[in-house]
């Protein structure tokens, strides 16, 4: 893949790549105090060398909440969230001095037994919902470390080199990682199993993507173009739906909280059942937003007729027009 690629791009992946195992060795040597005292160092950097992202952040902000936070507050959690992004993906290397045998001195799993138990009884299979909150690199690795052996779904990135080094440690506690191409396939077999599947519901996709559409922070919501892999799971093999919460901590410690099962009615569409996935969810962002990460484009289209304010990056599509009529009819 890399020989069709510019000698640029070659040199400048391969530069990626480096600095990444760079990371992956020297992270670990950190105590914990230090790796999470570097992460609020690196997101404080972040935040103030990153001005697309900031003001992407600081749109999200004033649009979902309005007048709730001034300006100062809305960049204070623009911050904070370049902070918690920063600290999960050194989290994410760090991990590597975590094993089956001292996990739950750094992760406090709860709902877990009680779900394996579920799972149990019915033999049914179950998807494991995050969204970019917390620290939800750990959600996955501490449900790997309790014999869930999810099939998990992730972007693959740019760099192929990059998407081996991440995959790597993504698996460090019995994960199997999949790229996004035929997930559907494979996840319906996992679950079909009865085997345990586990993906971020609030990634950003194209209409002509495996997509629906919901709204967020309503009443009249913005609109998100997101996956619907997991509406789809449920609606096909009964999978159980559990949101996964996750809460930092100070002291290096991550709480991971798996709530009960989203009941869902029998009749429901995938549109229906996106919506109270993500519904479930949206509290934990309103109560604690700067764990959620604003300096994503998680409002990419606006639609034709809102009066709604949208950030200024959204902008209007007649796919994502065709995606929103196709799903009310």
């Amino acid at each position: 893949m890399l020989r069709a690629m510019s000698l640029w791009k070659r040199f400048r992946y391969r530069l990626e790549a480096t600095g990444c195992l760079f990371l992956e060795w020297a992270i670990p040597c950190l105590s914990r105090r230090a790796c999470v005292a570097l992460g609020r160092t690196l997101g404080a950097l972040a935040f103030r060398f990153d001005s697309r992202g900031r003001a992407v952040a600081l749109e999200n902000l004033r649009c979902v909440f309005g007048d709730r936070y001034s300006e100062a507050e809305r960049r204070a959690l623009t911050r904070a969230s370049y902070q918690n992004f920063a600290r999960t993906m050194l989290d994410l290397f760090w991990a590597r001095r975590i094993s089956g045998q001292n996990f739950s001195h750094w992760m406090q799993l709860e709902g877990f037994e009680e779900l394996r138990l579920q799972l149990s009884r019915t033999g049914r299979g179950s998807v494991f919902m995050c969204i970019h909150q917390g620290n939800w690199e750990w959600a996955s690795l501490g449900a790997g470390y309790l014999g869930f052996d999810n099939v998990t779904v992730a972007e693959d990135f740019k760099n192929p080199l990059l998407t081996e080094v991440f995959r790597r440690r993504r698996e460090h506690s019995g994960q199997i990682l999949i790229g996004q191409e035929h997930s559907l396939l494979r996840m319906m077999r996992a679950a079909k199993r009865g085997e345990t599947t586990g993906m971020l519901i609030d990634l950003n996709l194209r209409p002509t993507q495996a997509a629906v559409v919901i709204e967020a922070f309503g009443p009249g919501g913005l609109n998100m173009c997101v996956p619907l892999l997991h509406a789809a799971l449920a609606q096909r093999t009964g999978a159980f739906l559990v949101p996964v919460e996750t809460q930092p901590r100070d002291d290096g410690t991550c709480r991971i909280i798996a709530h009960p099962p989203i009941e869902i009615p029998r009749d429901a569409g995938l549109r229906e059942i996106a919506q109270q996935c993500w519904d479930a969810l949206e509290p934990i962002v309103r109560n604690r937003p700067a764990e959620w990460l604003w300096p994503y484009k998680h409002f990419r289209y606006r639609p034709h007729d809102t009066e709604r304010a949208y950030p200024a990056y959204a902008h209007e599509s007649k796919k994502f027009e065709k995606l929103r009529r196709a799903q009310t009819v």
